[in-house]
């Protein structure tokens, strides 16, 4: 459920352009700036490419967070493994880098869910904060 919801976002997201503050690269876990509650919250680069129009496209998890989900066993889901994110909402959320980590393996069906939809034209890339993109996330959660 959490992919349909990524993907129906994707198609009202902005295109960005490459303008790198910092040097990112993926296996990067940096704190940003989360939700109130969330401070513990990380991000992990799973991957970096390179796409028409949008240029550099990162493939982001997000762990430590505590959405509202009312499909999950637990009513709550504390991963989001995949969104595609520019380099401005890394800019503007990235706070410190505090480690390195291998790939989240549940990016992977994220990812390629995105590609297709990309690749069709019917997904795009976020440009706003990743703590906005998880309100986002929470709010289309509630609605379903």
């Amino acid at each position: 459920m959490i992919y349909r919801v990524l993907f129906a976002l994707g198609l009202c997201m902005q295109s960005s352009t490459d303008a790198d503050a910092r040097e990112y690269a993926q296996g990067q876990v940096w704190s940003y700036h989360a939700r109130a509650g969330e401070e513990a919250s990380t991000l992990l680069i799973n991957r970096i490419e390179e796409v028409a129009v949008h240029g550099k496209v990162f493939h982001i998890s997000v762990s430590d967070v505590r959405i509202k989900s009312p499909g999950h066993p637990d009513g709550v889901t504390t991963e989001l493994p995949h969104f595609p994110v520019s380099s401005a909402t890394l800019d503007s959320s990235c706070v410190e880098l505090v480690g390195r980590s291998e790939p989240n393996p549940a990016y992977l069906a994220g990812y390629e869910s995105w590609r297709a939809a990309f690749d069709a034209g019917k997904a795009g890339v976020f440009s706003i904060s990743v703590a906005e993109i998880v309100s986002a996330i929470e709010s289309s959660l509630a609605r379903r």
